[in-house]
């Protein structure tokens, strides 16, 4: 069966917060919350639908851990968001930066099609052009 992408890890100051932030920012829930982890799925997987679905039909997931020392330096990995075209790209960054997120310069032209964005804790995503598909 090989290798399967299972899920991204975060490393965060406060695991609960940014993980709610990420929660209410992708449409998606809370899965898994103690000290140690917070895990945040896709909407549609509850507990019971998460364990039922075929392992290679899992799709990945957020996972955020604690760790002590500030954020340092850009990521190295970031995450691309997209809209549909029928959304209000602009509206939908406004709402981010409103419930946290701050603009990025990482050295990008002015004439790109996406916008960097950092999370309440400083990493780095991209909010790309609306999309069809």
């Amino acid at each position: 069966m090989g290798l399967r992408w299972y899920s991204t890890v975060i490393n965060c100051r406060d695991p609960r917060r940014l993980a709610r932030w990420w929660a209410e920012t992708l449409g998606w829930h809370v899965l898994h919350d103690t000290d140690e982890e917070c895990v945040v799925i896709p909407a549609h997987l509850d507990q019971d639908t998460f364990r039922r679905t075929p392992w290679e039909q899992v799709p990945p997931g957020l996972v955020f851990v604690p760790v002590e020392d500030e954020k340092a330096g850009p990521n190295r990995l970031h995450l691309d968001l997209a809209c549909h075209l029928d959304d209000d790209r602009d509206g939908l960054i406004a709402g981010l930066v409103e419930r946290g997120a701050s603009y990025a310069d990482v050295g990008q032209p002015d004439d790109v099609t996406w916008t960097v964005l950092r999370d309440p804790e400083g990493n780095e995503f991209c909010v790309l052009s609306a999309r069809e598909y």
